[in-house]
């Protein structure tokens, strides 16, 4: 074997031809015809266009023409744009650092001028402009047009000349649907802009200026969607998380849309996004999944924005503190009354700052709860002689007058409708929230039995119990084995005065026996939902007035009110309007 530095040797470095490098980096930018519209569309919100008019045609095979009334460039400056790293966006590392702009590194136009037939017609003012026209990365022609203020560029046969690129692309129905993603994405990002949208001549989307994010949703996913969201608005420290997401009850009924900026800029990020979805735990069953729509704004410095060439990813300095706050964000929207019907205020107080598991729980403290009716330990109802509650808990919520219907909802009257709330999807969601905080926090007060409860089990009963020995004794269950499968229980938990223990513990084990899916909940999670369900009061349970007021101030005290473990309502509003025009007043 010959040293390197024999002379007889053939170098094996080389420098790549200038038409070779631009294609390789091409292949970072400019990925399908959705990543030309991007970066266009991109520049022409950076020149501050207020309206931006998009036109594809095969899917963007062919063509991709990105016209916009921003700023607009001088002749120097459109002939200066198609080169490498020529950019107007920046001047030094420094800039870098807390960059606003949507591009910056002065890679794209020349990039996709490199695999592309591409046009700029430009102009600062109406009246004279620039035409200039490229192939393959080279400048063709420059020449004066007549145009108003504004750019247009027009991208022609992408791919053209690098064949093994082209043949990759996908149908055109494929790129079209890309295509209108990223257009839906940096429309929701930048409400103040008007944009239009065609495919092959004929017109697909007209998002006027909006005024808020839920208008422009409804603008591009209808206004069924926009009503299922819930509005999301909350400051921890420097980070603001602003958007909506999907009421609980509906998630899992169409198609789930996921949407997520970071100081206006439209990013990926699962952990954020599972952050977020984190918030929605014993609102709806394992595996569904909710609609968001996110937006956060925090500290320049606080993000990195330049790790991805498509600027499709950032990195968070304190990643785990971000989305600790998008989770409790989430959790504080979940929890007001708008999430379970369409109100737009709440119907009582708001419950008290959720707190993520993750938080050491010596912090935590049991949230109190007027205790009268089904909810005191002997039954007592202590009650003003005009039948209101004596507890000062209850009298500062000014609980209204309540009325049971079916021997299963309980109604009051408002001033803009009726609302119904489900008694046992209440209880059972006061009761979950009490068992969670006893599995974390310490043990549930127990009431020990005059006669010992005798249970015999199967074996996958017997295996549950075993499972969820040390959880079953915080709810207050004090069971000990007695031979084989046999169970002596010796004191239980007393929610209510009909609570039914020796019913409730059975069918807990019979449902946790045949719970055996891996993508469930948590373990003390699912637990407690099982016991909260079996253990709350039924419907065609008659209700005294005093316990209808108790179960809706404790009901008020919760974290989510509005929704039950299941993901189903507790609380419906009906308003006076849609009653008015059932009766035909309206």
């Amino acid at each position: 074997m010959r040293p390197l530095t024999d002379p007889l040797v053939t170098s094996v470095i080389a420098v790549l031809p200038s038409i070779v490098a631009d294609q390789i980096a091409a292949g970072e930018v400019v990925e399908r015809p959705s990543s030309v519209v991007k970066e266009l569309v991109e520049n022409a919100l950076d020149a501050g266009a207020t309206t931006i008019d998009i036109a594809i045609e095969d899917g963007g095979r062919q063509l991709v023409r990105v016209s916009d009334d921003g700023s607009g460039m001088s002749r120097d400056d459109a002939v200066l744009a198609l080169a490498r790293h020529a950019t107007s966006k920046i001047r030094s590392a420094g800039d870098l650092v807390g960059v606003r702009s949507f591009g910056f590194r002065g890679e794209a136009l020349p990039a996709i001028c490199s695999v592309s037939q591409l046009a700029i017609e430009t102009a600062l003012g109406d009246g004279e402009g620039t035409v200039v026209r490229a192939a393959g990365g080279s400048v063709a022609d420059v020449a004066d047009t007549a145009r108003r203020r504004g750019t247009t560029v027009e991208v022609n046969g992408l791919f053209f000349n690098a064949p093994a690129r082209r043949k990759f692309l996908r149908g055109a129905r494929s790129e079209w649907r890309s295509i209108v993603e990223v257009v839906a994405n940096l429309a929701l990002v930048r409400r103040d802009v008007r944009f239009t949208l065609s495919h092959d001549g004929k017109p697909v989307l007209t998002l006027p200026q909006a005024v808020n994010l839920r208008e422009r949703v409804a603008s591009l996913h209808g206004a069924a969607i926009a009503t299922r969201l819930v509005a999301v608005d909350d400051v921890s420290g420097t980070v603001h998380v602003s958007g909506l997401v999907e009421r609980p009850s509906e998630v899992g009924t169409a198609a789930r849309r996921v949407h997520l900026a970071v100081n206006g800029r439209t990013v990926r990020d699962n952990g954020i996004i599972r952050a977020a979805e984190a918030a929605y735990r014993s609102t709806i069953p394992a595996g569904v999944r909710p609609t968001l729509f996110l937006e956060l704004t925090l500290a320049a410095g606080d993000v990195d924005v330049n790790v991805h060439p498509a600027k499709a990813e950032v990195r968070f300095r304190d990643r785990w503190s971000v989305e600790r706050v998008v989770e409790t964000a989430a959790r504080r929207a979940l929890g007001t009354m708008e999430s379970g019907a369409t109100l737009g205020r709440a119907l009582w107080p708001a419950a008290a700052p959720y707190v993520p598991r993750d938080v050491d729980v010596e912090v935590l403290k049991p949230l109190p709860v007027p205790e009268i009716g089904i909810f005191a330990p002997n039954g007592s109802n202590d009650l003003t002689p005009d039948g209101r509650a004596a507890e000062p808990g209850l009298q500062e919520l000014d609980v209204p007058s309540l009325l049971q219907l079916r021997r299963t909802y309980m109604m009051f009257e408002r001033e803009d409708g009726v609302v119904l709330i489900d008694q046992h999807s209440a209880h059972e969601r006061v009761l979950f929230e009490r068992f969670m905080r006893s599995l974390e926090c310490g043990e549930t007060p127990a009431q020990r039995l005059l006669f010992p409860l005798t249970l015999h089990l199967n074996v996958s009963e017997a295996d549950a119990f075993e499972e969820h020995r040390s959880s079953l004794e915080k709810l207050g269950f004090e069971v000990e084995g007695f031979g084989g499968h046999t169970l002596l229980v010796r004191s239980v938990p007393m929610p209510h005065p009909r609570f039914d223990a020796e019913r409730c513990l059975r069918e807990t084990l019979a449902a946790l026996a045949g719970d055996r899916d891996p993508s469930a909940a948590p373990r003390h999670q699912r637990l407690a939902a099982t016991i909260a369900c079996k253990a709350a009061i039924k419907a065609g349970d008659v209700m005294s007035p005093a316990e209808m007021r108790a179960l809706f101030a404790a009901l008020a005290s919760t974290q989510l009110p509005a929704h039950d473990v299941h993901g189903r309502s507790t609380v419906v509003h009906l308003s006076w309007d849609e009653l008015e025009r059932r009766f035909g007043r309206r």
